[in-house]
């Protein structure tokens, strides 16, 4: 059966690479026997990289996709212009060959195709192509001695990356920059992070196959379930801007805990030791405060109760929160109530507040701030994640010094629960730092070094507090296939530095 729904998909990953055996196995015999005859009719210069080795990236991005999904697409710009060898953001070189590679794999049987659509500049209805394994593929997958572990990032990919917002499709896409010793700087923090977290096993111990599920809640695909993979196919950690200016957003994107529920994440192990995570208070509704000068004292969205008559107070709170987060992401108040609305999914109270229920709740939030009422659907939100991404480059630098792996979530961190403490305070530092005065924290369990600084506690009772899963048996082989992953890296790294220069 064909590909029934072409927007369950992700766009292709030209960055996979793997130089397990067992891969170059299945390369060599799709080479054999689908592109012993493969002839290229194509003017230009000779590509960059070897035809064999773009349908390995494809091949990898196939095989990753089917292994989170089997029904998981992925979109590939068939137009020769979509492929730029020269792109900072095209390590491998990957070039228009991938079309007629595309094509032959398609006509050989091996992968699904649905072709893409174009109605005009903006139109919804824009997709690229979308491909995924087809059977027979699939069945070679399945036979693999290899794992989505094996296949790793190549070498040279980008991870500060600049966006333009206004592509002539209406779409962000990533643009060339020149580059500047801050680019050069933050490159190589990003490249010390990403490999001190390359060197850390971090997954959820309670998950027999490496992804979790989540139900979509807005969109087309709303109420279908997506699966999130964890593991380093789904962890390097990039940096991005935004709208073509390096003041604008800059957060650190990437690893998988970003795409995961907070309960989900609690769960979370580094190097087989329990987490924590530590909050900002209404991070960006305090900077605002902050730069207003009025400092935030009490929970922001806490107003007075029954604005909404049908609602609960916890309720009330919540989708409080979520509108005036929107407000200052909107370019004006009626935008903001769109905006509100469509992140609802259908037969929930968010979907149907009215314009004027949306203004009474965002009017006793001015009434409680009236200091923040001239931010509010002024467009704040892409600077307000700079000044959050400035927080978080503080924290993951000086962690990283200190070879002490920290997740970022933007607005909160996750750290081995025996370092919490550490983290608090570095926390309390950074904001310090960048605006004259600690912002508040907050968080769901007490790391353990900060529950055993009262010494009335006992480490038993920290135990049962947490309540923390069991190690299930898929976890287990996760970890045992990590150490050997970086025992083997060790002794090809001691084998490297052994070779006569």
């Amino acid at each position: 059966m064909g590909i029934t729904d072409p927007r369950h998909s992700r766009p292709i990953d030209v960055h996979r690479w793997s130089d397990h055996p067992e891969v170059n196995d299945i390369i060599d015999t799709l080479w054999r026997e689908r592109f012993a005859d493969f002839q290229l009719k194509a003017s230009g210069p000779k590509p960059k990289a070897r035809i064999r080795d773009q349908l390995k990236v494809l091949v990898l991005d196939l095989y990753v996709a089917w292994a989170s999904d089997p029904e998981l697409s992925i979109g590939v710009p068939m137009s020769v212009g979509a492929w730029n060898t020269s792109s900072r953001y095209n390590a491998l070189h990957i070039s228009k060959m991938i079309i007629p590679i595309v094509h032959r794999l398609h006509k050989a049987g091996m992968i699904d195709l649905a072709l893409g659509s174009y109605s005009g500049p903006g139109a919804a209805s824009n997709r690229n192509t979308r491909i995924r394994a087809a059977e027979p593929l699939a069945a070679m997958f399945g036979k693999a001695r290899f794992e989505v572990a094996d296949v790793e990032v190549a070498e040279g990919r980008e991870t500060v990356i600049l966006r333009d917002d206004d592509g002539p499709d209406g779409k962000s896409r990533p643009i060339e920059y020149e580059e500047t010793p801050r680019t050069i700087r933050m490159r190589e923090d990003l490249a010390a992070y990403n490999d001190l977290l390359s060197r850390c096993f971090i997954d959820l111990p309670h998950l027999e196959r490496p992804y979790v599920e989540r139900e979509i809640t807005e969109g087309p695909r709303a109420g279908k379930v997506q699966r999130v993979p964890i593991g380093p196919s789904n962890s390097l950690v990039r940096r991005v801007f935004s709208r073509g200016r390096w003041d604008l957003n800059g957060r650190f994107y990437g690893g998988w805990w970003q795409q995961i529920d907070k309960a989900t994440r609690n769960l979370i192990r580094i190097d087989n030791a329990p987490t924590v995570e530590i909050d900002f208070r209404g991070l960006h509704v305090a900077i605002l405060s902050k730069e207003k000068g009025y400092p935030l004292t009490g929970d922001p969205y806490q107003v007075r109760p029954n604005v909404l008559e049908d609602v609960g107070e916890w309720e009330q709170r919540e989708l409080l929160k979520r509108l005036v987060l929107t407000a200052i992401n909107a370019k004006s108040i009626k935008v903001a109530y769109k905006a509100f609305r469509d992140g609802y999914a259908q037969g929930t109270r968010g979907k149907s507040l009215k314009d004027n229920e949306l203004e009474r709740l965002l009017y006793a939030f001015v009434e409680k701030h009236p200091h923040l009422e001239d931010t509010l659907g002024s467009d704040q939100g892409i600077r307000l994640m700079y000044e959050d991404s400035r927080i978080a480059e503080k924290i993951i630098n000086h962690f990283t010094t200190e070879e002490i792996p920290v997740l970022c979530i933007h607005d909160s961190f996750i750290i081995d629960h025996r370092k919490s403490l550490r983290l608090k305070q570095m926390m309390t530092e950074a904001t310090d730092h960048l605006f004259g005065g600690a912002l508040r924290t907050s968080q769901d369990y007490p790391g353990m070094d900060e529950f055993l600084s009262n010494h009335n506690n006992t480490l038993s009772q920290y135990i049962n507090f947490r309540d923390l899963p069991t190690c299930c048996r898929g976890y287990l082989h996760r970890q045992e296939q990590f150490r050997r992953r970086m025992e083997r890296k060790i002794r090809e790294e001691i084998i490297h530095n052994q070779e006569p220069a």
